[in-house]
């Protein structure tokens, strides 16, 4: 059992014979074993080597058991270092395969994934297996698995990666999806909106894309997507993304912490605020802004016309360009 961090299988037993018996000799634990005493000394020479027994003082020499907790740490971090060590030269080497691979054949470079399971699959590796970044364009509908499924990305997102995910507008319509998309913001996402996306996209770390084949299902058949690793075809899907990320509008979340509340007398937006202006700008109904609210169309359209008054501005359309020209939606700048 502890083969993984350098102690033998009869290590093991000797050790874990002195943990019951407190302090023993070689003839002791030979006795117990069954082992010879040349061996339960060459193994107890090791364990002492190891620092897990200690020699206590005598005519004859005896063996105690060093506290596990205390013994085992550094065997164990050296353990993880190993094992961390031998993932990461692992990765190198399929890297370095799928690299001569994709030179010696282009069919390499993309490969078709057919039905829901084996997508969503394929949506948990990229998630799991992410170092530093996934960039995501998220459609109306879905094919594989609906966003409010994805919990691989609060996971990715609570170890340091970084998610931008771009909405089409009337994904935000669908039932649940404003406060899903809120849900994501307060852990951490950073998502625009947009009119339309081209496609249904998930990019990990600029090495590997996700992209259905198909668009919309009719329920005829099973679904298909693409997974396309580097290449030319991947460094143009990543400008696709990037060139509707710097056109999309932010979304904000209500009560975010990095959104400072308006300080009195002010006329910039608080945090709650913030939220509503996002889904305006975003394009979203008054309806569904009044359902993710949980007040009237009534109560919505006060808040905006609320807004609008302290604007000093007289349509939506120009408190629109107010929001664009204050930065009011603009992400936090990252502490430096």
């Amino acid at each position: 059992m502890l083969d993984a961090i350098g102690v033998t299988g009869d290590e093991e037993r000797v050790y874990r014979l002195l943990v019951g018996m407190f302090d023993a000799g070689p003839h002791q634990v030979a006795d117990q074993l069954g082992l010879s005493p040349a061996q339960v000394s060459a193994i107890l020479r090791s364990l002492h080597a190891k620092g897990l027994v200690s020699l206590v003082a005598g005519d004859e020499p005896r063996y105690a058991p060093s506290p596990p907790d205390v013994a085992f740490g550094p065997l164990l971090m050296r353990g993880q270092e190993s094992l961390e060590w031998a993932r990461t030269a692992v990765s190198r080497m399929a890297e370095e395969y799928r690299g001569g691979a994709r030179r010696r054949d282009a069919t390499q470079l993309v490969e078709v994934i057919t039905g829901s399971a084996a997508i969503r699959q394929q949506l948990t590796n990229i998630q799991v297996g992410a170092r530093n970044e996934l960039l995501w364009f998220c459609r109306a509908g879905h094919i594989a698995m609906a966003s409010g499924e994805n919990a691989d990305e609060y996971d990715a997102l609570a170890r340091g990666v970084r998610y931008r995910v771009v909405y089409e507008r009337a994904m935000l319509e669908e039932p649940g999806m404003i406060e899903n998309v809120a849900h994501g913001i307060r852990h951490g996402e950073e998502a625009r909106s947009s009119t339309v996306v081209p496609v249904r996209l998930a990019i990990a770390d600029g090495t590997i894309a996700l992209c259905p084949l198909v668009q919309n299902l009719d329920g005829s058949g099973e679904p298909t997507a693409a997974l396309i690793r580097e290449s030319s075809l991947l460094a143009a899907l990543i400008a696709l993304f990037e060139s509707y990320w710097e056109r999309a509008w932010p979304l904000r979340a209500d009560g975010t912490p990095q959104d400072a509340e308006r300080t009195p007398g002010g006329t910039g937006p608080d945090r709650d605020e913030r939220h509503l202006l996002s889904l305006l700008v975003a394009g979203v109904t008054d309806k569904a802004i009044a359902t993710r609210l949980a007040v009237s169309q009534r109560t919505v359209q006060r808040r905006i016309h609320d807004l609008m008054s302290r604007m000093r501005v007289q349509t939506r359309m120009q408190l629109a360009w107010e929001v664009s020209r204050q930065g009011w939606l603009d992400e936090p700048a990252a502490a430096g």
